[in-house]
This record gives structure tokens, sequence and C-alpha cells, in this order.
């Protein structure tokens, strides 16, 4: 095969199979010596391609671990599919949708710390609030929406655009302490899931009453600011609302 940047590219099924084996070969990599230490040009030989044609596939390594960020999505839409096609009440549905993360992310524990740790760091391609990340981003609120939307619970559909978002921010919140989690299995992790859901079911269901209203667009409000990319561009502007009467 020859080098270069793109060349001896292949069209279809067996392009698809090549980006396959360049994404499978980097997440081995990954585990085996660790994300800041393997290099494009070594998993280029390891998947037995040019490092032209590994760039024609991902741009750079951190595009190949955005690359993983949308195959974890997929996997856990896939996952949760069963929780929400027979699961009508939300608190159930909620915690459906995070443990059934939790069990897709743990095969991948081993390295996905590593650069999760990186992804903290806000000028970074892989935040998950990064434009980067947007296709896993958008996939993951989906399923919030799905979650909501599908659930017995009644919101305010003025807000339906916002809540979702909320919900995501919350499962960032879950990734963070599951990085940082070192019990057997995510053991604190999912007790954590257990403890907080009823909760953040709760908040979902009170946000139909006018008194609730203006807090959550108050918090909308703060993200837009602060989280122009997750928030705004996707809901739209945010307009204050008037006081509310009880």
């Amino acid at each position: 095969m020859r080098s270069g940047r793109g060349e001896g590219r292949e069209e279809g099924p067996r392009s698809e199979q090549t980006r396959a084996l360049i994404l499978e070969t980097a997440l081995r990599l990954f585990q085996e010596r660790g994300y800041d230490r393997t290099t494009m040009r070594a998993i280029a030989q390891e998947a037995g391609v040019s490092v032209g044609n590994a760039y024609y596939y991902f741009s750079s390594k951190e595009h190949l671990v955005q690359g993983f960020y949308d195959r974890l999505a997929a996997e856990h839409a896939e996952a949760v599919r069963p929780v929400l096609d027979g699961e009508k009440e939300l608190a159930a549905r909620l915690r459906g949708v995070l443990l059934t993360w939790l069990d897709v992310a743990e095969p991948y524990r081993p390295f996905a710390t590593q650069f999760f740790k990186n992804a903290a760091d806000p000028e970074s391609p892989l935040s998950p609030f990064s434009p980067e990340s947007v296709s896993a981003r958008e996939a993951v609120i989906a399923i919030h929406e799905r979650c909501l939307t599908g659930s017995s619970t009644r919101t305010d559909p003025e807000l339906a655009p916002l809540l979702p978002r909320l919900m995501w921010l919350a499962h960032m919140g879950l990734v963070l302490f599951w990085v940082y989690d070192r019990t057997d299995g995510a053991a604190r992790s999912r007790r954590l899931v257990t403890r907080t859901v009823p909760i953040a079911a709760r908040a979902l269901s009170l946000s139909r009453f006018r008194v609730v209203r203006p807090l959550v667009r108050q918090v909308a409000e703060v993200l837009e600011e602060f989280l122009p990319e997750t928030t705004a561009r996707a809901a739209g502007p945010v307009k204050s609302a008037p006081p509310a009467s009880i």
C-alpha cells in the first residue's frame, strides 16, 4: 500500500472495515501503552495500513477518541432500548439509562479514564463540551430526550428543549465520578445512581408547575452563558420568564 495522505483509500463497506480496524487498534494500544504514549504511526503500523491512510480516516489522535465517543454512544443507545421500550415510570427509565451506560462503559474503563481525565481541560477537543464532541453529545442527549418524553411524567412543553440537556449534564457528573471511582465494578457509581435518580425524577416532574418554571429558566440562562455549545445553539435563546404566581 502506498504511503501518503489519503492514498490507497477504499470506498463502501471495505472503507468502514478499515476505519473500524484502525479504531480497534487504537483502543487496544491506548489500553496497552497509555493514551499519551501511543502515536498515530504506531497505530497505523499495528493496523497494517499506511500512516497516510490512518490520517485519512482520523485526522488526529483526538479524532480517534471522538470515534470512541461515538461508538460508546451508539452502544449505549442500543443497550438501553429494552429499558425505554418497557418502562414508563420516569425514575425507572432514568435509572436504566444511567446504569446501562455504566454497563456499556465498564469494559473500556482501564484506558478510557486516561483520556477522560484529559477531557477535563476545557480547551481540549476531547472535552464533552467541545465542538468536536457534538456528535456523541447529541446522541446521548437524544437518549435522555427519549427517556423523558416516553415516560408517564408530564412536563412543561416550553421546557422540552432544555430538560434533556440538564439531564445530560447530570450524566456528565456521573461520568466524572466514574472516572475516579476505584471500586470493583464501579459499585460506588452504581450506588450514586440509585441514590440520586429519585431526586432527579422528582425535580423533573415538578418542572411542570409554574412556580418552578422560572428556576429552570434561570438555570438555562446560566448554561447559555457558560456552556453555549450544549444549550443555547440547540434549544434556542432562553427568554426570561416573568415572576410566577402561585
